[in-house]
């Protein structure tokens, strides 16, 4: 099978963590969800997004302040929250077909937050390449598995009626790029 691949860059992104926004401690922060990918899917009007593989160069710590959505009260309680923000990520999605990646190439994505966009790396264009050469792309990919068995929890899947997710983490040499000078 060819794979038609569009990589997409920026200067920074924001992957929620599974457990809760406030759990700064648990770096799921490096895979994308199987529910990230269809909303991705979904945002970009594509048949599928048959892989990917996301790579970045550190983790940056943010702090952000957050008011409860029920209270709008003046002076009422903030909460003050870490964030682990991804820098220079580089995320490869592939596609099953050369439409599908025109599309996607045309458009620009973010991963869990609006204000952290990524897009098409022109220089890379869109790109063919089988299963094998894909596997030598640097990065981090979870592949869907079916239960703890063969995985762990990932989250849950607010397309599939909030059913738990598991994967399986692979990691690839180059996951953690270093910065150009």
């Amino acid at each position: 099978m060819t794979y038609h691949i569009v990589t997409y860059t920026g200067p920074f992104a924001f992957i929620k963590p599974w457990t809760a926004v406030r759990d700064e401690l648990t770096y799921s922060q490096q895979f994308l969800t199987p529910s990230i990918i269809e909303g991705l899917r979904q945002k970009l009007e594509v048949s599928a997004i048959l892989r990917h593989r996301l790579s970045y160069i550190n983790f940056d710590k943010q702090q952000e302040q957050t008011r409860p959505k029920l209270i709008k009260k003046p002076g009422a309680n903030f909460g003050i929250l870490m964030r682990g923000v991804l820098l220079e990520p580089a995320l490869s999605l592939a596609f099953p077909s050369a439409e599908d990646a025109g599309k996607a190439f045309e458009q620009h994505i973010c991963l869990c937050r609006n204000e952290d966009i990524l897009y098409p790396d022109v220089k890379s264009g869109i790109r063919e390449c089988s299963e094998q050469e894909f596997n030598k792309i640097p990065g981090f990919e979870l592949h869907p598995v079916d239960d703890s068995e063969q995985g762990f929890m990932v989250g849950y899947n607010r397309f599939d009626d909030y059913k738990p997710m598991y994967g399986r983490l692979e990691i690839t040499d180059g996951a953690l790029r270093e910065a150009a000078l």
